[in-house]
């Protein structure tokens, strides 16, 4: 069954330009992610702590 499915992707023209798509969209997204959570201020970061605290709505 997977040497069907490998075959089948082979002899599409350029399909080899989506792994490495994917790739580099998942590791900008977290990449993203990552330097924004480095870069949250520490209030903000301590309010979101606490939020489920609060009983004031």
């Amino acid at each position: 069954m997977l040497n069907f499915v490998k075959h089948h992707m082979d002899s599409i023209a350029g399909i080899e330009i989506y792994p490495i798509l994917s790739f580099l969209i998942f590791f900008t997204f977290f990449l993203g992610l990552f330097v924004y959570v480095l870069l949250m201020r520490k209030g903000y970061v301590e309010e979101l702590e606490n939020l489920p605290l609060n009983e004031n709505d």
